[in-house]
């Protein structure tokens, strides 16, 4: 038996309770009179609709029904309730109108661009994006706005970080640590990007003139054989430039420094049984590192040789024939550019196709480091009355005078205190990356007191590496190092592979660390 204060939900006296509080509010409106009273009524009446909570419900029992007429009944219920609802919400104007949507009507998304939700995000998770891009892109992103370029240029410590711990090989870093006291920055990073670089294109270019002229793989079928071979000698090469590359930049600036503090009185003028500059040099190479480059080293300096004379097979009637008029260039020239230029400048002339071309590179590049550049004489004016003309003033030139200051610079977010015009606060100027390449061009006096007191071709690295890795005891005798045929069967072997990438590349080495065919294709940073 149901309880006197409950109404079951849907049934008839429910209804009929709907239909009586329905009939009085029609019959309160007919009379403004009675306004009050009826509501007054209406809201002590033992029955409240069950909207926010109800109390007080008289029962009723249900009778069984068929569920259609259930439902029917419930639509009319629901249509009654809505109707007296908005009876009793105040009214509003058009503008002021609530739209409740229904539940099956689909709700439209805000799409926002991708550029505020990235400035949304907190700067630790922007630069924590920002580092996981490759270099390359992070250097672009520095050209998209000022505000990245802002970004980037005030968490490079982070960015480097990133790359360092997850990009670069482990030979790098140990020839190139990061100095006490200097925090990382992108200087840094690019500079060993560099350098590999610099060291996977020559290791192809070696690679690729070894196999066709040492192993006379000349053939389209004969290549496809040796293709395994030749990827193996490749990745073995990679390191050993890369250390070759470290060798003479560090001599050229120890040199210099050598030359400076003695008064350019250079290594000519004094005896030594072993160069002091790469022995200075050569110590900071462990034993494994300085055996292995030994080895390869008079692979490097003969491939290069090679490339610049013309082919040993042309007589003199099919060389004049073919244009080979030119012969090959002096030791010196050699000298100063492997110990000026480096490899960087190796791999530009290597690229050079054609033989006379590849010469014509090589004069010109000499001629620019040994002699003084000539200026360019004016051109007369001719004619008897040429120089009687007006000449143009300053202004419609648009010169600007010595002391005219040039336009100002357009003043970045980050320059805090800095004028408009001034570039010792303004980031783009005042980044690390200002600095330079590795192995940039030197001056006129440093090519001046370098030029005289470059060393003999066949005394480079050989004499004292042979001697220090004697007595630190590498080996027991020099016929224990390898040469000739024994490195090419030592840089194509299969076996051993595992070993030296986790020597040479570290013990967790992703492959990027391992530079591919495809990594060398692109621009040098």
């Amino acid at each position: 038996m149901e309880h006197l204060h409950q109404t079951e939900f849907g049934s008839d006296r429910y209804l009929e309770k709907i239909n009586r509080s329905h009939s009085h509010g029609q019959h309160a409106e007919a009379q403004p009179g009675s306004s009050n009273t009826n509501i007054l009524t209406q809201a002590q009446s033992p029955f409240i609709l069950p909207i926010r909570g109800a109390t007080a419900l008289e029962p009723e029992e249900a009778p069984f029904r068929s569920n259609e007429q259930k439902r029917g009944d419930k639509k009319h219920i629901l249509g009654v309730v809505r109707s007296r609802f908005q009876k009793h919400v105040p009214s509003h104007t058009p503008e002021q109108t609530i739209r409740i949507p229904s539940s099956t009507e689909p709700v439209a998304k805000r799409s926002r661009p991708f550029d505020q939700l990235f400035y949304d995000l907190p700067n630790e998770l922007q630069v924590e994006i920002i580092a996981s891009l490759p270099l390359s892109d992070i250097l672009n992103l520095r050209l998209a706005s000022r505000s990245l370029h802002a970004l980037v240029s005030l968490n490079e410590a982070p960015i480097a970080r990133y790359h360092l711990d997850h990009h670069v090989p482990a030979y790098a870093k140990r020839l190139y640590p990061v100095s006490e006291g200097t925090s990382l920055n992108l200087h840094y990073l690019c500079g060993i990007w560099h350098r590999l670089h610099v060291a996977a294109k020559l290791s192809y270019l070696m690679c690729e003139w070894i196999s066709k002229e040492l192993f006379l793989r000349d053939t389209e079928e004969k290549k496809r054989e040796f293709a395994a071979q030749r990827e193996r000698m490749r990745r073995r090469l990679i390191p050993v430039l890369f250390t070759v590359f470290h060798f003479f930049e560090t001599y050229r600036d120890r040199h210099l420094k050598y030359l400076t503090e003695r008064n350019e009185k250079g290594l000519l003028r004094e005896p030594y049984t072993t160069n002091p500059i790469e022995t200075e040099i050569m110590n900071m190479y462990d034993d494994r590192t300085l055996l292995r480059v030994h080895e390869a080293f008079p692979l490097v300096i003969s491939s290069f040789c090679r490339r610049l004379r013309p082919p040993s097979y042309v007589g003199r009637v099919e060389r004049s024939l073919r244009g080979y008029l030119r012969e090959k260039p002096p030791d010196e020239v050699h000298v100063a550019i492997l110990c000026i230029g480096g490899l960087r400048e190796v791999e530009r002339i290597w690229e050079v196709k054609g033989y006379n071309t590849r010469r014509a590179a090589v004069d010109n590049w000499y001629n620019m480091i040994s002699k003084d550049p000539v200026e360019p004489e004016p051109k007369r004016r001719r004619g008897m009355l040429g120089g009687l003309k007006r000449k143009k003033s300053l202004a419609a030139l648009g010169k600007v005078t010595a002391n005219e200051s040039p336009p100002p610079l357009p003043r970045l977010p980050g320059d805090i205190g800095a004028g408009v015009g001034d570039r010792s606060h303004n980031l783009v100027f005042n980044t690390s990356l200002s600095a330079g390449m590795p192995m940039s061009p030197l001056g006129r006096e440093q090519l001046k007191m370098l030029l005289p007191d470059l060393p003999v071709l066949q005394k480079i690295w050989l004499e004292t590496a042979e001697a220090m890795i004697l007595d630190r005891k590498i080996v027991e005798r020099p016929s224990d190092i390898k040469r000739n045929a024994q490195i090419f069967t030592d840089l194509i072997r299969e076996d051993g592979v595992e070993d030296e990438d986790q020597w040479w590349y570290g013990t967790v080495a992703p492959e990027s660390v391992m530079p591919s065919l495809e990594a060398i294709e692109e621009d040098a940073l």
